[in-house]
């Protein structure tokens, strides 16, 4: 048990999904999981534990943003013992080939700050997600015909974002799509000799302003955590 996660030690398992929504965890550990059990409900942030395929899996919401998913991820690294965490959220797209109902797996990670950004002083660090992991999330994307991206992705800091100007610039480098949380993710995953990977469904697009309507979210989002279980036990 910790400040955040009131579950015991032996209720995580090693491969842990993070959505950002903890009801969106509470959706995906009550359809992909068997014999769920929740484990964690501090400050509303709910997480499960079952097992898929045989295979014990957490499903624990991390919040909004990179501070709330490091708080999280900080502590079912170092007082859980997490091996395996991948990211299963929404995102922006922002290339005119990335539609609505597509799904992004991130490369790599820019971002403007994050908590560990103090760390590294003047160093820009390169987050990246786990070769094995990526490999394993095309595999099972293209097993289920899902359109897929592979490339970078931009983790914001903020949510209601006032810069066009930088937004263009990312669009001009080739990045994929915008969330709020994947680089601290592998930052603190390459801290700790940990898996990391973002396997993200885009929910809307910043260049078109299409947007996925609510009743459509459902299996958009469930080809995302099956190819995100797929991945870690491939």
């Amino acid at each position: 048990m910790t400040i955040h996660i009131g579950a015991a030690k032996d209720d995580i398992a090693e491969t842990v999904l993070m959505p950002g929504d903890p009801y969106r965890a509470k959706w995906a550990a009550e359809t992909f999981l068997k014999d769920a059990k929740l484990v964690n409900e501090v400050r509303g942030m709910l997480g499960y534990t079952g097992s898929w395929n045989g295979h014990p899996v957490t499903i624990q919401g991390s919040g909004m943003g990179m501070p709330s998913l490091s708080i999280y991820a900080n502590e079912l690294i170092r007082d859980f013992g997490a091996k395996t965490l991948i990211r299963i959220g929404s995102c922006g797209g922002m290339q005119d080939r990335v539609k609505v109902r597509d799904v992004i797996l991130a490369m790599t990670a820019s971002t403007l700050n994050s908590p560990s950004s103090g760390i590294f002083r003047e160093l820009n660090f390169a987050p990246c997600a786990d070769w094995g992991l990526l490999q394993a999330a095309a595999q099972a994307a293209a097993k289920r015909n899902a359109a897929t991206h592979i490339g970078g992705i931009y983790s914001s800091d903020v949510f209601y974002d006032e810069r066009p100007d930088l937004n263009e610039q990312m669009v001009r480098h080739g990045i994929l799509g915008v969330e709020m949380e994947a680089a601290e993710l592998y930052t603190l995953a390459a801290r700790h000799g940990c898996r990391a990977l973002a396997v993200l469904t885009v929910s809307d697009h910043l260049g078109t302003g299409e947007a996925l309507p609510s009743d459509q979210r459902e299996r958009s989002f469930g080809d995302m955590v099956e190819i995100a279980l797929e991945a870690a036990f491939s």
